[in-house]
């Protein structure tokens, strides 16, 4: 669950100030700024609702004794003319949250609602699924937090809290064996407890992970494997390392790779290929 620590607020601040610039003109010309009100956040479109917390939290922090009254809650499935929430506070306060609450809210919705086509596709499985890095500059702590609504699974949040030897990588590296062990003795020496992942292209290099990685890397990922090759592969390591599928999985091979018995099925489509739901936040008078 998403934490409103300094991460959070310094996103809302940032993004207010690109909206506000040197000030919200359009209510500063024509609303005084005792002026009261009330706005309700209207559905457009079917999906699963994601944001409500984020809404929340944007409306407290412009103002501390808003009356935020929620209908809704984050994961719910949501259909057209159903009301989210209603909130009262200062109407200068409403008009300059609106967007990004919009913005925040349409874009959380449909990661949310893809992700979960996804995972009800994975239903009776083995299977989870992750999310990637493949996120939008800035808005990587919201989108995780969609996925997540979802029922997806959040991989590493940024390059601080695993290591995740790619194929750069290991090629800079110097090969697999020189990347796991290099690795390991940072881990040992720099960040004990950081657990360390492997990207492999082949048979031959899972084989050459299994031999030089056992008790080093708790996980390999299998990139851009078909699923005979995964088969295989999972014969191979026998359950001691965690397993990845990663590369063209989509809507319609998900299943096969759900089929193979692999543990993990990582997705970036889940937020790059999201598209926003419509959502209004309307005046109550």
């Amino acid at each position: 669950m998403i934490t409103f620590g300094d991460r959070f607020e310094h996103l809302v601040k940032e993004a207010l100030d690109e909206d506000t610039g040197d000030g919200d003109h359009s209510a500063l010309s024509c609303i005084p700024a005792d002026a009261y009100g009330k706005a309700r956040l209207k559905i457009k479109e079917a999906g699963v609702l994601a944001g409500m917390q984020v809404a929340q939290r944007i409306f407290q922090l412009l103002d501390p004794a808003v009356r935020f009254i929620p209908y809704k809650s984050d994961g719910d499935r949501m259909e057209q003319g159903e009301t989210a929430f209603e909130v009262e506070t200062y109407v200068r306060t409403i008009l300059n949250a609106e967007r990004l609450v919009l913005n925040c809210m349409q874009r959380m919705s449909g990661i949310a609602t893809l992700t979960k086509t996804y995972t009800g596709i994975l239903t009776g499985y083995h299977t989870r699924l992750l999310d990637t890095r493949k996120t939008t500059p800035n808005f990587r702590l919201l989108e995780k937090e969609a996925v997540r609504i979802g029922g997806g699974i959040n991989h590493r949040f940024g390059l601080f809290d695993m290591i995740m030897l790619k194929d750069n990588h290991i090629d800079y590296a110097g090969g697999i064996e020189p990347a796991i062990e290099k690795s390991w003795n940072y881990v040992q020496n720099q960040k004990p407890g950081l657990k360390i992942e492997i990207e492999t292209r082949n048979i031959e290099e899972v084989k050459r992970v299994i031999a030089s990685g056992r008790g080093k890397v708790f996980r390999i990922m299998l990139d851009n494997f078909t699923t005979e090759q995964i088969s295989d592969a999972l014969v191979l390591i026998n359950g001691d390392f965690e397993t990845e599928a990663s590369g063209g999985i989509n809507l319609d091979n998900i299943e096969d790779y759900a089929k193979t018995g692999v543990d993990y099925v990582s997705v970036g489509a889940l937020i790059h290929q999201a598209r926003s739901l419509d959502l209004s936040l309307k005046a109550v008078v």
